[in-house]
């Protein structure tokens, strides 16, 4: 993600994962319930809450899960005759997180909660780290919140990597999977997300207590054939496409878009329900599928770019703050500006002629007894 406040960061250009978070809340509300009810039991309602939220990032999304979880507890503690209970907060994402713009806010977060809730027992850490390994203490987690991140890979899937110029080639031309990508790429995908995502339950599976929830919202697909127009498919198709013209133009080399391949796989219900079963110490609640828009209908937070930017223009704003670092450490920053305006432009035609949407899933899991 793209740090700070400037006109094409994260914090700036994160409407769509805020309206992924809101279009969640009722199975977020359903899971802190099943932890804070226990079969209406309130006896057994824990003292103490561990959360946590894996791929917070930074900007005004970063708490906004936080708040809604604080709500619900305190509605439900109210409604039950019972103490507010101690909230541990944990905050996840990579060590080149933007952590201290978080810590900034969070004066003014608690005073909020203490003059709204009457609350004093919250008590929010970072956590820097890969969620694709250890981060918290055994049986110290009774919820685990993930929003738009379980679809990054831990890495380039094994074999597509800039040093193999044979499995370059096969995937001449794109940056993720296509159409025309041979079935060694499709299948090198896939094992990569099958071992990434197992090795995330597996990660979790000690750190939640018997009982304890999870919620995960991912970019996803709705077939089971991910080589057809599906999600975020062809918005990766888009961006090879751009960078194709700069190469007509002398600014891109072609054999840079050869050997990059996007450490991201956007998986259908039926990859995330076989994961789960292997891995075995969690049950699925839920699997569903939304469609959100690729620009939601929501413009940028700029008011100027409300009336200048084309829906095209501002899908390209929201893109560029969540892939730019990871293209231009390939690319070169040269190209940045000019490489987005083309995007923009192509997205502008895509979505003039056919219905561009994301396909979000969104997973609710109990830890086993």
């Amino acid at each position: 993600m793209n740090n700070g406040e400037g006109e094409t960061s994260y914090a700036k250009n994160s409407n769509i994962q805020r309206k992924i978070i809101s279009a969640t809340n009722s199975r977020l509300k359903e899971a802190i319930l099943n932890i804070m009810c226990n079969n209406n039991n309130n006896k057994n309602v824990p003292e103490s809450i561990g959360v946590a939220d894996l791929g917070c990032s930074s900007g005004p999304n970063t708490l906004m899960v936080v708040s809604e979880i604080i709500d619900i507890i305190d509605e439900t503690s109210r409604k039950s005759g019972i103490s507010f209970p101690e909230l541990r907060i944990s905050l996840n994402d990579l060590p080149g997180n933007d952590f201290n713009d978080i810590f900034r806010s969070l004066p003014s977060f608690f005073h909020k909660v203490k003059e709204e809730k009457g609350a004093e027992n919250c008590y929010v850490v970072g956590v820097p780290g890969s969620f694709y390994g250890r981060l918290f203490p055994q049986k110290s987690m009774h919820f685990v919140h993930s929003s738009s991140s379980l679809h990054w890979l831990s890495q380039v899937p094994l074999g597509l990597g800039t040093n193999n110029a044979i499995m370059s080639s096969l995937n001449k031309g794109k940056l993720y999977i296509s159409h025309t990508s041979p079935s060694d790429v499709i299948n090198a995908y896939v094992s990569q997300f099958q071992n990434d995502f197992s090795t995330f339950l597996r990660s979790r599976s000690p750190e939640i207590v018997p009982g304890g929830r999870m919620l995960l919202s991912l970019m996803g697909r709705s077939s089971i054939d991910p080589t057809i127009e599906d999600g975020c498919y062809y918005q990766w198709e888009l961006l090879a496409n751009a960078l194709s013209n700069l190469v007509s133009k002398g600014l891109v080399e072609e054999e840079k878009i050869d050997s990059f391949n996007a450490p991201y796989y956007a998986p259908c219900p039926e990859e995330v329900k076989i994961a789960v079963e292997n891995e075995g110490s969690f049950m699925i609640d839920r699997i569903e599928t939304f469609e959100i828009e690729w620009d939601a209908r929501v413009s940028s937070n700029s008011s100027e770019d409300k009336i200048l930017l084309s829906r095209g223009q501002q899908v390209a704003k929201t893109i560029r703050a969540v892939v730019e670092s990871m293209v231009e450490n390939h690319f070169g920053n040269e190209i940045m500006d000019d490489l987005f305006s083309v995007y923009g432009d192509l997205v502008d035609d895509y979505i003039y002629k056919k219905k561009a949407v994301y396909v979000n899933l969104v997973v609710s899991l109990k830890r086993k007894e």
